[in-house]
């Protein structure tokens, strides 16, 4: 089995909902984005997957939220925009971008140098619904 992993980043404010600390105020982060795909078979040149093309994925999805307020964005206009949903919602944003010939295996939010949440979906994660907007929650 192989694992691919890329990196990106993108600059957004966010404020948390119900948060008991300073971190309720609107305020900032580079966000570090790691996406890692995994699978066994490589391709006639022997690569799984092309770093390029992950990595265009990836950003395709981040631009979405690059030098924005998160809380105005959907989904994150519903539900607070804490990294583990940041996370998921990027992993599930991803997921539907790459191609089938790897699985995306897990997602990691960087909100500082040293602070960093990955999400991975177990086996008997229940897909996301649709909100009213279209977008996942």
């Amino acid at each position: 089995m192989y694992e691919l992993t890329v990196k990106s980043h993108f600059d957004a404010a966010h404020a948390l909902r119900g948060y008991p600390g300073v971190c309720y105020r609107l305020h900032g982060h580079t966000w570090e984005i790691e996406a890692t795909v995994v699978g066994s078979e490589l391709d006639e040149i022997g690569i799984l997957y092309d770093f390029k093309l992950l990595k265009e994925d990836l950003n395709e999805v981040l631009d979405r939220y690059d030098h924005l307020y998160l809380n105005e964005i959907p989904p994150f206009s519903e539900i607070s925009p804490t990294a583990e949903n940041l996370a998921r919602v990027i992993f599930e944003r991803l997921a539907e971008k790459i191609a089938p010939c790897v699985t995306l295996l897990e997602v990691s939010v960087w909100e500082s140098p040293v602070a960093k949440l990955t999400y991975r979906p177990s086996a008997d994660t229940p897909k996301a619904e649709l909100q009213p907007d279209g977008d996942k929650a």
